[in-house]
């Protein structure tokens, strides 16, 4: 086999292996939860199919028309984990039926009817307009009233009242499991939260350098004069929105600095609804022929409470040149398997990339304002203390109210933030562990890069390497640069 041919089978191998696990555990009989579920996957259907042809609009309203059967059938393995006693904890699921009332009353499925195409006659608009209301109202709307009413009554009730994703059985396997699935290590959750208390003190310390050179005693007296400083709270969801668009404009045209490999797909920035509210900023992947942009969604709820510190950071990390970036040249790849251009679902890389570059932006020019660099700090200390709590939670039985205490000692994120990510690591458990273990392994590689091949070393070169081959597991992601290193020393 050829090199790539090797790695495809090896990798494979990998996944089947990972999802042969899952399945013996029954994870797939845990669905639903305040972060992720069908209920919200359904939602953004209008922007996740192509609506360009009457044709289109049509099977778009098919798809509505099974909605109901998809979430009877969703229902039923809610069903299988309730016999089984596998069950998300209650508090988080009593938010679901929450979302769904939200969906309900936004009733986003009628999006596609506000806007058609030039070349849709109106009679067909008409026609179009009227089947998708009636799909609407005829069968979506009452299957979401339905699971409502099942999680609200059935389900929510029997939810654990335990934190800990080991208080379920096979506990500690289903932990380990979920590490090394996110992880793509073996390391043990002990040696993770020793990672991130490290993590955490290094960066502080860089941080306080920024405090001393702002004239600050130390890091808290600094922290204090940012968090009423009104030119980093803002006025409007929009400005935060604006700002977003700014950072990834600004940095666009620098790409060529650090890559040959560029993305051919636009990049969009919107904000998240207000059903998904207790989601995080993220990115959605757009299509590989560019007609359907990626797109940047962002958090602007509750906006006089948030910070627009870490923004810049955000919208490198979110957009390019990091998840925007990696996933957008995956898709463009030719010469390799599907499986391996469309995501694999290895969070270690596809997050650590993204929190590695993160970094690009100041190695191009970018953080101008200190305050925006000490932001770039806050969300790297962001990612390390999350090595601490997320292993605190499911290791190490810490409560909730632990959890919130060690992040507002930190200093690493707003209000909003810490509640929103508290329940987002008991619901997930070791997805957050992902992003700084990615993190440390690029730029470990980096670091070995350039010392092996010194004036040899060519950062665009690099970096097209660590995106060349789609979406790795650490380990092979590894081996994959020592074999670059070794032809790069040859030539």
């Amino acid at each position: 086999m050829s090199e790539q041919d090797q790695l495809s089978h090896d990798l494979l191998v990998r996944v089947l292996e990972l999802r042969n696990t899952n399945y013996d555990l029954k994870e797939f009989e845990m669905p639903v939860d305040q972060m992720n579920g069908i209920h919200t996957d359904l939602a953004d259907l209008p922007l996740a199919v192509p609506l360009d042809s009457v044709k289109h609009y049509e099977d778009y309203i098919a798809r509505l028309h099974q909605i109901p059967r998809v979430l009877d059938q969703t229902t039923a393995v809610l069903r299988a984990g309730m016999k089984d006693k596998l069950m998300p904890v209650r508090f988080l699921l009593e938010k679901v039926p929450v979302q769904c009332q939200g969906i309900i009353d936004a009733n986003p499925f009628l999006l596609p009817t506000k806007k058609y195409p030039a070349d849709i006659s109106a009679e067909d608009q008409k026609r179009l307009t009227q089947e998708i209301t009636d799909a609407i109202n005829t069968d979506v709307l009452p299957a979401y009233r339905k699971f409502a009413d099942f999680v609200r009554t059935d389900y929510a009730p029997q939810g654990r009242t335990t934190l800990a994703v080991t208080s379920l059985p096979d506990g500690e396997k289903r932990y380990q499991n979920d590490i090394y699935g996110r992880t793509t290590t073996h390391m043990t959750a002990d040696e993770i939260h020793q990672i991130g208390l490290r993590e955490i003190d290094r960066i502080q310390a860089e941080m306080t350098v920024i405090a001393k050179k702002q004239g600050f005693a130390d890091l808290a007296a600094f922290r204090a004069s940012l968090k009423n400083n009104p030119k980093y709270i803002p006025t409007s969801a929009e400005q935060i929105l604006d700002g977003y668009r700014h950072y990834i404009a600004q940095m666009e045209p620098k790409l060529p600095e650090l890559f040959t490999l560029l993305p051919k797909s636009p990049v969009t920035v919107e904000a998240i609804p207000a059903f998904q509210s207790a989601d995080a900023t993220h990115y959605q992947t757009g299509t590989p022929d560019g007609k359907r942009p990626g797109r940047v969604v962002v958090a602007t709820s509750d906006f006089a409470h948030r910070t627009t510190i870490l923004d810049e950071a955000t919208a490198y990390h979110e957009g390019i040149p990091g998840h925007h970036m990696q996933l957008s040249v995956a898709q463009q790849l030719t010469g390799l398997p599907k499986f391996r251009t469309h995501g694999l679902g290895f969070s270690a890389y596809t997050e650590g990339w993204a929190l590695y570059a993160e970094q690009l932006g100041k190695e191009v020019g970018f953080y101008q304002d200190p305050v925006s660099d000490y932001g770039r700090l806050s969300s790297e200390l962001f990612r390390a203390v999350r090595l601490v709590v997320d292993t605190g939670i499911h290791s190490k039985n810490w409560s909730r109210q632990q959890v919130v205490d060690f992040f507002r000692k930190s200093g690493a994120i707003d209000e909003p933030l810490i509640q929103s990510e508290t329940d987002r690591y008991i619901a997930w458990p070791a997805q957050a562990l992902s992003y700084k273990l990615g993190q440390l392994k690029f730029r470990e590689l980096r670091d070995r890069a350039e010392k092996e091949l010194g004036p040899k070393f060519d950062i665009r070169a690099f970096h097209d390497e660590m995106i060349d081959g789609g979406t790795l597991p650490l380990d092979m992601l590894d081996a994959h640069t020592n074999r670059w290193i070794a032809a790069q020393k040859a030539k």
